[in-house]
């Protein structure tokens, strides 16, 4: 998918299978989607009543679902969180929420980041800030947000200071916004137990670590009078019923929800061999995706393209490439190409020293 960020340039995201068969052709074997950071494992879809499809969820559904993330995620407070469909309308929603923004509001996001923060709160007529260190938000900023752990990079700021912002945003009436996004995968780092705290409010995803993008499914965590607002925007049918459903299901299965922790362990351990094999430097990155970085980044991108697999490129940092963590198949159809294009360096060094 490509959006449009405050500056009028184009945005990147990943999945975009449709644009990468315009550019490459139809591959024989199907695509290899490596620019998402989403499960390759998805959770296992449970059995679903015809009604889930043909009636509109109820309270009951939907209370059971909140209940399920509440318990999940550590929330201390029912009337803290509220679902919504995808964290991406939550994003798009919370500027639109805040008060009118003044000539004085100027929004910091840490960058580099998921691109739509900057581009919807800019969207809300706020002054956006891109800064590129934690250090570099000062009193000026009367809002900050970030991804905790990061993305595309992986970086992670320890609780402790992200709630030392947060109460000084609020003693000044402003607001930190945490995208954890990822933070499935490293619990110690959510701020979810804080959630209700004045000047703090927490964005979730469903869908990456349960590996269920397309069920849309999101939350946000923070003071109750901030969250009956969102509600309030999201109206009475904020998710589907086969979304509540399987929501619930899927935050209560503990055992799988550990079991899937250490296989994104185990398979991210493989994919940095793999990668660091091949001569690409780790940048950095989370158990559902890696980053890396070669000067001929563009040139492996389009002959792994050619080849039918698809990894996130930045045009605006031409020398990373992302890659999300493969399924078995997978990891032997890269490790293939990757073997192919070391050989076609080596080659190529060997014709230079000649």
């Amino acid at each position: 998918m490509t959006a449009m960020d405050a500056t009028g340039n184009d945005l990147h995201h990943g999945g975009n299978l449709a644009a990468a068969e315009e550019r490459f052709g139809r591959p024989r074997q199907g695509w290899l989607d490596l620019s998402t950071g989403i499960n390759p494992a998805a959770y296992p879809l449970p059995a679903l009543p015809p009604e889930a499809w043909a009636r509109l969820p109820d309270g009951a559904q939907i209370a059971a679902l909140l209940a399920a993330a509440q318990d999940h995620y550590g929330v201390p407070d029912r009337g803290c969180i509220v679902a919504a469909p995808g964290s991406q309308a939550l994003i798009q929603w919370l500027p639109r929420l805040m008060h009118s923004p003044a000539t004085d509001t100027t929004v910091a996001v840490l960058t580099p980041t998921y691109g739509e923060h900057a581009r919807s709160w800019a969207g809300a007529g706020f002054a956006v800030d891109p800064v590129a260190d934690f250090s570099a938000v000062t009193d000026r900023h009367t809002i900050v947000v970030l991804a905790n752990p990061n993305n595309p990079d992986g970086r992670q700021i320890a609780p402790d200071r992200l709630l030392a912002l947060a109460g000084r945003l609020a003693a000044r009436g402003g607001l930190l916004v945490v995208d954890e996004a990822f933070a499935d995968l490293t619990p110690r780092l959510s701020l979810a137990s804080a959630a209700g705290r004045p000047g703090l409010v927490i964005l979730r995803s469903f869908g990456k670590f349960f590996g269920l993008g397309g069920l849309r499914l999101g939350f946000a965590l923070g003071p109750a009078a901030l969250i009956d607002r969102l509600a309030d925007a999201l109206g009475p049918w904020p998710v589907s019923g086969p979304a509540t459903r399987i929501g619930a299901a899927a935050l209560t299965d503990s055992a799988w929800i550990a079991m899937t922790r250490q296989a994104l362990a185990n398979a991210t351990q493989r994919l940095d061999a793999l990668l660091t094999g091949a001569g690409l430097s780790l940048v950095g990155g989370t158990d559902l995706f890696r980053l890396v970085e070669h000067p001929a980044a563009p040139t492996l991108f389009e002959r792994l393209g050619r080849a039918g697999i698809l990894v996130r490129d930045f045009p605006e940092r031409p020398r990373w490439l992302r890659f999300g963590i493969p399924t078995e198949s997978g990891f032997d159809r890269l490790s293939e190409s990757l073997n192919g294009w070391t050989s076609h360096k080596d080659r190529n060094a060997s014709d230079v020293r000649a």
